[in-house]
């Protein structure tokens, strides 16, 4: 019986018997693995165990549209089935039930809930459902116990080396979280592929609005058309909120006489109490209350979800690059640095959720992240030259 260490480049080179119906070789790797080449020119993949008497062949696919690395897995799989005493057609509905990637996901973007218990949000479903339809290819048709370690890191390489690092990071964190939401529900048995795959090292942004910039931004704003947009935009970088929490302001989460926003669940999966400064204030007062949301929107959630075009519009008018919404958030920390907050401050009132830091959080109340945050504004209004120093103003519209 010869043997074979199966890969692509020797299975496609042995060729078909002359003399003979069929010749059958032997995976090194997976001993129980065999390729059985027909005189026709077929190749298939089987499982070989013998079972009391009998020696039982197992039919897993064929090559190459079956790869060997999905043939190990699916022997892997059956060969624990026979270990546990299933018969030959227990072990073939068994292997025939195992869901692919593709499979998993959907059952994960249906059932899978978050810290909160709501289900995942329709945007990131679609995000999910891009990463595989973009990047994944036949690796989402393969079943699970068919997908190594060596799969998930070729992909993850492929992906960093055209230069989509954070495609690369996130096709990653998916494949763990699905094979993780399987292990869990125990739809699955085997191990996570993605473990120990190592992420690309993060990029560093420390993108925010400068001083000299801070005039053309706020003139900018003053001349939006939409005054939901405006006041939207105020709201990210007066409360450094998160962009999906301020999407989702409510006014019954609003307590403007104590000046304090409460998020019942953020990102990180804790609530928060957002300090509101005197301008934050301000811009909330002036705003109608018609409804739930603080910023309605067209759309299915009732509420703003995706800015883009508007900011845009707002980056080209006040002559600003690279940056993003969530650099306002930025900006309110770097200006609560520059006015003198130490980083448990920052941290307590962005809501950063670090090993470190938690347990001083914990130990802080509001008072000097408010301070903080109401320094750092009035510093922020007084360099874009909308105020004079311990002066609230509300921002000036233009006509």
């Amino acid at each position: 019986m010869p043997k074979l260490l199966f890969n692509k480049t020797t299975l496609l080179a042995v060729e078909s018997p002359l003399d003979k119906p069929a010749t059958d070789y032997y995976d090194t790797k997976v001993p129980k693995l065999v390729m059985r080449v027909t005189k026709g020119g077929t190749k298939s993949f089987y499982v070989v165990r013998r079972v009391g008497t009998s020696v039982v062949w197992l039919k897993l696919g064929t090559f190459p549209d079956m790869t060997v690395e999905q043939a190990r897995g699916e022997a892997t799989k059956a060969l624990a089935e026979f270990v546990g005493g299933a018969n030959p057609a227990a072990v073939k509905r068994a292997l025939k039930a195992e869901p692919t990637f593709s499979d998993a996901l959907a059952d994960f973007l249906e059932g899978k809930r978050k810290r909160d218990g709501t289900p995942i949000a329709p945007k990131t479903k679609r995000d999910y459902s891009d990463l595989v339809r973009l990047h994944f290819g036949p690796l989402a048709k393969r079943k699970l116990s068919a997908i190594e370690r060596t799969d998930v890191k070729a992909l993850h390489t492929k992906l960093t080396k055209a230069g989509k690092l954070g495609q690369a990071d996130k096709c990653v964190a998916l494949v763990s979280s699905v094979f993780m939401y399987m292990l869990d529900t125990e739809q699955y048995s085997g191990t996570n592929p993605a473990e120990r795959v190592k992420k690309n090292p993060p990029v560093q942004r420390d993108r925010f609005i400068q001083p000299d910039e801070l005039p053309r931004f706020f003139e900018a704003l003053a001349g939006m058309p939409s005054p939901t947009m405006r006041d939207f935009f105020l709201m990210a970088l007066l409360t450094g909120a998160r962009r999906a929490n301020v999407c989702s302001m409510r006014w019954a989460d609003l307590d403007l006489q104590s000046g304090v926003w409460r998020i019942a669940m953020t990102k990180n999966g804790t609530p928060q109490n957002v300090t509101l400064s005197p301008e934050a204030v301000v811009v909330l007062e002036g705003r109608e209350r018609a409804g739930e949301w603080v910023f309605p929107g067209d759309g299915a959630t009732g509420h703003i979800v995706e800015p883009k075009k508007a900011w845009a519009a707002l980056l080209k008018a006040a002559g600003l690059e690279n940056l993003r919404v969530h650099d306002l958030r930025r900006t309110l920390g770097s200006w609560q640095a520059r006015t003198g907050a130490s980083l448990p401050i920052i941290g307590k009132s962005l809501n950063h959720k670090t090993h470190q830091a938690t347990a001083i959080y914990a130990r802080l109340d509001l008072d000097p992240v408010r301070q903080s945050v109401n320094t750092a504004t009035s510093a922020m209004m007084e360099a874009a030259g909308l105020k004079e120093p311990a002066v609230v103003l509300q921002l000036r519209k233009q006509a």
